[in-house]
């Protein structure tokens, strides 16, 4: 038999007198029931229940395709959607999906230009209250991430997760077509898109399309043969403005990132990562078939492609490809003709720096 609730609490039916009951106490805000551990209050008994196995670890409700468990029971049904694809949450402005609501939620705010998550330090907006957190770090220096087989820190426990499959040699991600794998969820999507001929980047220019987004970026040197950023010290020019940030440092002796160490200053991140390595005893990545070590995971990367023959950077002219990006961007001077090296003594131009440096040691030059 259905039960009415009293007019001055809600007007909603509950078939069940404890529903009753537990409406009232949303509306008159009665908490009665408490955690004997943490003395944190609860409407009603299930609430209870359910946090209690923040304590205890308890964790009843298990995913039949990967096994993995969960506290609540709701938060297993959200989460077997990575496995069903269901995706019930739509934008209304570009019908993009979602499996979560709250991630449509924090998805609209691209639409609303909402930030409302503010660094006090430098004023910095985010849209997402965790992105923020991150974010701090940067001020804060912390990091609470901590490897166990190499002592390396991280600020995200994500990027420590990623670091362990160094050590693991862990490739959870399985293309379904070949059988590669990837360390990383993305360079799957990313490398999926060789069997399914997608191309979602676009050039606004030609409407020529690319894999990759870095691609495109590269591509676009070939409309924009003029770099925008210029120094107004030296008028050195450059190609973003993140990179007249850095070089500018060398005019104003700015040195924001300083070793924990030993206290020493550096421009740029890259710089302080290779000096870190004095500390943490040099060569810290070996390679798992030569074993030549690098002082840096990207160059490690970099020199796996010489066993792997994969040569991911693609010349959009000629097809021609490359281990790293700075050699197809220096190929790419050879069909737009770009010199962007000038000796200062016959303003002859080069496409490589090094070509100007033996240049400027001729004796030609010497003798003026």
């Amino acid at each position: 038999m259905e039960r009415t609730c009293p007019s001055d609490v809600s007007n909603r039916t509950c078939k069940e007198r404890r529903h009753l009951k537990g409406r009232q106490r949303v509306r008159t805000e009665q908490h009665p029931y408490c955690c004997d551990v943490c003395n944190k209050n609860y409407r009603d008994t299930n609430s209870l229940k359910e946090h209690r196995r923040v304590h205890t670890g308890e964790r009843p409700y298990r995913c039949n395709v990967c096994n993995k468990t969960f506290s609540v029971r709701s938060c297993l049904k959200i989460h077997q959607r990575v496995h069903s694809g269901e995706r019930p949450y739509r934008c209304d402005l570009c019908n993009k999906t979602f499996s979560f609501g709250n991630y449509l939620k924090l998805h609209q705010r691209v639409h609303t230009g909402e930030r409302p998550y503010r660094c006090d330090v430098c004023n910095k907006t985010f849209s997402v209250g965790n992105n923020l957190k991150q974010h701090q770090r940067v001020h804060t220096a912390e990091r609470p991430y901590g490897c166990d087989v190499c002592n390396k820190t991280f600020k995200l426990l994500q990027y420590l997760k990623l670091h362990m499959r160094l050590h693991t040699g862990e490739h959870p991600y399985h293309c379904d077509v070949c059988n590669k794998t990837f360390k990383q969820q993305q360079h799957l999507k990313v490398h999926q898109r060789v069997h399914t001929g997608e191309r979602p980047y676009r050039c606004d220019v030609c409407n020529k399309t690319f894999t990759q987004k870095s691609h495109l970026k590269v591509h676009q040197h070939v409309h924009a043969r003029e770099r925008s950023y210029c120094c107004d010290v030296c008028k050195k020019i450059f190609k973003s403005l993140y990179y007249l940030k850095i070089h500018q440092r060398v005019h104003t002796g700015e040195r924001p990132y300083q070793c924990d160490a030993c206290n020493n200053t550096f421009r740029d991140t890259y710089s302080l990562k290779k000096h870190a390595c004095v500390h943490t005893g040099g060569s810290q990545y070996r390679c798992d078939v030569c074993n030549k070590t690098y002082k840096l995971l990207r160059d490690l990367n970099i020199h796996q492609r010489v066993h792997t023959a994969e040569r991911p950077y693609c010349c959009d002219v000629c097809k021609k490809t490359f281990r790293r990006r700075g050699d197809l961007k220096i190929h790419l001077r050879v069909h737009t003709r770009e010199r962007p090296y000038r000796c200062d003594v016959c303003s002859k131009t080069f496409s490589l720096k090094s070509v100007l440096k033996r240049h400027i040691l001729a004796k030609s030059h010497v003798l003026q």
